[in-house]
């Protein structure tokens, strides 16, 4: 659970290199996580899909490029991130805190939230308000980091916590913002714990796909 405004400071203060760093710090990864949940995108072929937390618009972008029909709406409640988004070429984007969104209930097919669940205040209530706005029978995707279990569990934990901040910190001047995201990473569910965690909001058929050895997760669960 985090401090929303820490959090919005944060963010706004990286939002300029935002885009150039996770690509640096994941060595690429990023992106091909993000095509595998445009795939799954692909195959629920939603009308509707809101993308929350959207940041600078990566996921956003790589939906309208394998979905170009479905009405997109991405939100985040840091507008620095929004403009990044826009000027990048979402479509439709709105300045929305996901603890209380603006929408009407039942009113989106798909609901996407890429490394923002981990940002917000409290993840039982964001998750519950985020089941609010999907139709029943709809989709919610959310894509994370997550904790490696065997070999890669202890090099990754002396990356996350020692290597990336530097390297975060020489490329956006900020790396108390990726001292943050390191301790994020660490304290956030992950596994069988996420999945716990949605069921308990009401969801249900709640999988989770591991990415690149479980650095990453893919949780999917219907409404």
């Amino acid at each position: 659970m985090q401090d929303p405004k820490f959090v919005k400071n944060a963010f706004s203060k990286i939002a300029d290199r935002y885009v150039v760093t996770n690509h640096v710090l994941s060595l690429g990864t990023d992106i091909l996580w993000r095509k595998r949940v445009g795939q799954i995108i692909m195959e629920w072929a939603p009308e509707v899909l809101l993308d929350v937390a959207t940041g600078t618009g990566d996921l956003a972008l790589e939906i309208q490029r394998v979905c170009p029909e479905t009405d997109l709406v991405a939100s985040d409640f840091c507008p620095e991130m929004l403009t990044h988004a826009t000027s990048r070429g979402v479509k439709q984007t709105m300045v929305v805190d996901a603890m209380n969104m603006p929408f009407e209930s039942d009113s989106c097919d798909v609901l996407t939230v890429a490394f923002g669940l981990r940002n917000m205040a409290d993840y039982p209530a964001a998750l519950s308000e985020m089941r609010r706005v999907i139709r029943p029978g709809g989709h919610l995707l959310v894509l994370d980091f997550s904790t490696p279990e065997g070999l890669l569990k202890k090099p990754y934990g002396l990356y996350l916590n020692h290597v990336l901040p530097k390297v975060a910190g020489a490329l956006t001047g900020e790396g108390g913002a990726y001292q943050y995201l390191a301790g994020s990473i660490g304290d956030f569910p992950s596994g069988t714990a996420m999945c716990e965690l949605i069921t308990k909001q009401g969801y249900s058929e709640v999988k989770v796909e591991p990415l690149s050895g479980g650095i990453a997760s893919i949780y999917t669960a219907v409404v």
